[in-house]
């Protein structure tokens, strides 16, 4: 019976106390009372706080939709996350790419000129997808879980301080219009002093004073001790702008990471396709090519020299078949790559097979004559290598 009697006694303390802090909230916006204002340095500190909480949210969600484009993705992610479960692995969109592309080509034949160039694409969006799903994993992890650990975490602690010092600023000022209105009282009983009765009212509301006094001296305490407490807590925001830079200097070597692993693959692919002569895509429009096709303008960029070596592909300067043209003999060549024949006048080939080559004069200086067996026709020198 004490306790229940001790629950209603609080219930009611605590209504209470919520009605004054809503009286006290209605009035000060209706302009009927006054209202303590904080000093400007704990102002500055919330306002850097709200502008934190703020920046961060956008700077996280963002960051996410930019690692995971797809929202349906990122609504399973989050629910395995609620649920404290990992999320399955799913294939991503370069491995997806590079899976059809590998299909593809071995659906083409490995042995033909696109075949052969899908399978290659195809190997390198797989290894582009890979450098994908790391760079998500390294985001997360050095990034991204930080600055939700604010939010969830730092911040609501922040907030939660920072509503209980609202409320202590609003007992505050409701001790003070107590008062107030207290000490308005009193004066005015003091003038009235014609009747007994009004001599009553003089002493209640010289003890109604002095209660009043003692309840702000009291609610003043606890604001000013809540507002130590939230103010240390504020002064934190500064060491985690400097933790988050931190993660912010890991999320930039985590994408410089990624897109130099990008890079690197690209011009790979790019070292064993880029010497394609453009015959190939006179061969898909089903037009010939005429004798002075030259080598593509990227190779020209870039160089016998840049192009020396990749997965295993050796390729010889262009300026060796020189040689054989200023002599009258024949000389062998390994085949660097599948060539399909343009036309009639051209001998298709094989990566590796060895051919017998030979100048004519009046060829144009980006093509030999080969030989294989009872087969004759040009082909190209940016695909021989002169075996000596």
């Amino acid at each position: 019976m004490n306790i229940m009697d001790f629950n209603v006694k609080k219930l009611a303390a605590d209504a209470g106390t919520f009605l004054s802090r809503a009286v006290q909230f209605t009035e000060e916006k209706l302009g009927q009372a006054e209202k303590t204002e904080l000093d400007a340095h704990l102002e500055n500190l919330l306002s850097k706080a709200e502008c934190t909480k703020i920046w961060t949210e956008k700077i996280m969600k963002q960051t996410e939709v930019l690692l995971q484009p797809n929202p349906n993705a990122r609504i399973e992610e989050f629910v395995y996350e609620k649920l404290d479960r990992k999320a399955p692995s799913r294939i991503n969109n370069p491995e997806l790419l590079g899976q059809y592309m590998i299909d593809a080509g071995t659906e083409f034949g490995p042995g033909t000129a696109y075949g052969n160039a899908l399978i290659k694409c195809g190997e390198t969006q797989k290894r582009i997808g890979t450098a994908d799903r790391e760079l998500i994993q390294t985001s997360a992890l050095n990034f991204l879980t930080p600055l939700r650990n604010f939010i969830e975490g730092d911040y609501k602690t922040i907030a939660k301080e920072r509503k209980l010092l609202q409320n202590k600023r609003l007992d505050l000022d409701a001790a003070k219009t107590r008062l107030k209105k207290a000490k308005a009282a009193e004066t005015r009983s003091s003038q009235l002093n014609s009747a007994r009765l009004e001599g009553d009212n003089i002493m209640i509301w010289a003890e109604e004073v002095t209660k009043s006094e003692q309840e702000l001296r009291i609610t003043q305490s606890e604001f000013d001790r809540q507002a130590e407490i939230t103010r240390l807590l504020l002064e934190g925001i500064s060491s985690t702008h400097a933790h988050h830079l931190r993660c912010l200097n890991d999320f930039v070597e985590a994408q410089m990471t990624y897109y130099a692993q990008c890079y690197q693959y690209m011009l790979d692919l790019q070292k064993q396709l880029g010497s394609f002569p453009s015959n190939y895509l006179c061969n898909n429009n089903q037009t010939s090519a005429t004798p002075g096709t030259s080598v593509p303008s990227v190779l020209s960029n870039v160089g016998s020299s840049a192009i020396a070596s990749t997965s295993g592909l050796v390729i010889s300067s262009p300026s060796n078949p020189n040689d054989l043209k200023e002599s009258s003999g024949s000389r062998k060549a390994r085949v660097l790559y599948d060539y399909d024949a343009a036309n009639s006048t051209e001998l298709s080939l094989l990566a590796d097979e060895v051919i017998t080559v030979f100048s004519v004069v009046g060829m144009d200086s980006d093509w030999l004559m080969g030989e294989r067996g009872n087969q004759k026709g040009k082909v190209p020198i940016t695909y021989l290598e002169l075996l000596n």
